[in-house]
């Protein structure tokens, strides 16, 4: 049957009313749902508490270092910064008058800053290298294992600092670590890079990657004994870093702390032989007096034509408080243990 004009209207009308219904609760969903992405992103940046504030490369709370410490009743993750000492400009200079490149002492209990001068400079390290490289044999080796030296050993400059190893020869890991502390044998460095990391330059890369992962920010390492290239640099800063992740490896105070250590080893020929490692640090060895009421108790010495003469030194007040104090490119080692001994007397002030 045939449909008239007038109902087909009424059809088109019902129609159009249908159309526009739908057009109504898509436009009402659309906006509801605009409301809500609006909402979410109001509290996101504005209403709800920031995790983390963006401030200073050093500043106490960095997230570059860690998040920034909240309430416990927040649940964050604390700030890495939390437990050293932070210090981002010159400090003391007025009353301490050095005239090595850079120098720091800080109380280590306290959290305190003593002295600062250009701790972030970037500089040469020399053998303050080695630091980074007992730290990462103390992480990733096993201190009894035997190794067995190869020709890496003699990949150095034969001038350079050594503990006298020679290819063929077995020591234990642990020895090598004393040879390498004690002596500052940079054939030792080369041996224990080959044993724990596979290569000297897969090790370099795991120094470079844990510099990274402590903070160490202005570090960058091309060897494992420090011989000069100049890309291989550190500040007074990062050594404090570098030093306060080793002393979390008890071994590593008794590595630093020793006057002489003999190492019973066995040659290539396989007998049973003895070394007698003597250190390089002269107020161990009674070169350089002490300060009064500071003892102290290891670290770690570096000279090179570039890096000048450098020393880093862990020692204790009469109370057995710890302190960690650094020079970089002093001029001289006459100049280096003068300027130390007035660094270690901060200390008592």
């Amino acid at each position: 049957m045939a449909i008239s004009k007038r109902e087909q209207r009424e059809r088109r009308e019902k129609m159009r009313k249908k159309r526009r219904m739908k057009a109504t609760l898509l436009c009402g969903v659309l906006f509801l749902l605009f409301c809500a992405i609006i909402g979410s992103l109001l509290y996101f940046f504005k209403w709800r508490e920031p995790e983390i504030q963006l401030q200073s490369q050093f500043a106490l709370f960095d997230p570059v270092l860690g998040v920034e410490k909240t309430t416990l009743a927040s649940e964050r993750a604390a700030s890495f910064a939390e437990n050293l000492c932070v210090q981002n400009e010159n400090y003391g200079t007025d009353q301490l008058s050095l005239t090595s490149e850079a120098a720091e002492v800080f109380d280590l209990e306290n959290k305190e800053v003593l002295y600062a001068k250009n701790i972030h400079e970037r500089l040469y390290p020399a053998s303050l290298t080695k630091i980074m490289t007992a730290l990462v044999a103390l992480k990733y080796g096993n201190l009894d294992d035997e190794v067995v030296v190869g020709w890496e050993c003699e990949d150095i400059d034969p001038d350079s600092s050594i503990c006298e190893i020679d290819p063929g020869e077995t020591y234990t890991l642990r020895q090598l670590l004393y040879g390498l502390m004690i002596a500052s044998g940079n054939d030792a460095a080369m041996t224990i890079a080959v044993h724990v990391g596979g290569s000297v330059e897969n090790f370099v890369a795991m120094m470079n990657q844990e510099a990274m992962d402590i903070g160490a920010t202005n570090t960058h390492f091309v060897n494992v004994h420090g011989l000069h290239d100049d890309n291989h640099y550190t500040t007074a800063y990062d050594i404090y870093l570098i030093f306060q992740e080793a002393l979390k490896y008890d071994v590593f105070e008794d590595l630093i702390s020793q006057k002489t250590y003999t190492a019973t080893y066995t040659s290539a020929e396989g007998e049973q032989m003895e070394i007698t490692w003597n250190s390089t640090n002269q107020f161990l060895t009674g070169e350089s007096e002490q300060p009064e009421n500071v003892t102290v108790f290891g670290g770690k010495t570096g000279t090179t034509d570039e890096a000048g003469a450098c020393l880093s030194i862990l020692s204790k007040d009469e109370y057995g408080n710890s302190y960690f104090s650094v020079i970089l490119k002093a001029d001289s080692k006459v100049t280096l243990y003068s300027e130390m001994t007035e660094l270690l007397s901060q200390i008592k002030k």
